[in-house]
C-alpha cells in the first residue's frame, strides 16, 4: 500500500485538469469523479483548493491499468505511465489548438470525448 500516492506530486498545472473537464470526459457526473478521487486516488486537493485531477490518472483508472496507476501513485513516471503523460500532452494540445479556432467553438468528438475509445482523452502518438 502506499503511504501517500504521488499523484499531482509535484503539481503541474500541464497535468491536472478540473472535476467538470474531468467529468465531461468520462461521461459521468461531476460527484462521481469526485468520489474517484477519493477512492482511487486519480487527484488531489491543491492547497485546499478545489480537487484537481490528474489527467493520465484518470485514463489509467478508465482503461482499468491498475498496475500503470499503482506505479504512478507510487511515483513512477517512466516506461509505461510515461506513454500516459505523452498521451495525456497530445490531448491537451489539440485541445489548445481547438480552443483557438474561432471557428470552432466545441472541440471535436475526437478531442472532447466519446468513452468508448480512450482515444477521446489520450489519443495514441505514431509511436503506438
Amino acid at each position: 500500500m502506499i503511504d501517500e500516492p504521488k499523484v499531482l506530486i509535484p503539481y503541474d498545472r500541464r497535468e491536472a485538469i478540473s472535476v467538470r473537464i474531468a467529468a465531461r470526459l468520462a461521461g459521468v457526473s461531476e460527484r462521481t469523479v469526485q468520489n474517484w478521487c477519493s477512492q482511487h486516488n486519480i487527484g488531489r486537493r491543491v492547497a485546499g483548493g478545489p480537487w484537481q485531477i490528474s489527467r493520465p490518472a484518470l485514463a489509467m483508472f478508465l482503461d482499468g491499468d491498475d498496475e500503470a496507476l499503482r506505479q504512478y501513485q507510487a511515483g513512477e513516471r517512466a516506461g509505461r505511465v510515461a506513454e500516459y503523460f505523452r498521451r495525456a500532452e497530445a490531448a491537451r494540445r489539440a485541445e489548445l489548438q481547438c480552443a483557438q479556432t474561432p471557428q470552432s467553438p466545441q472541440l471535436p468528438q475526437s478531442a472532447s470525448g466519446a468513452l468508448g475509445s480512450r482515444v477521446a482523452i489520450l489519443p495514441r502518438t505514431s509511436e503506438d
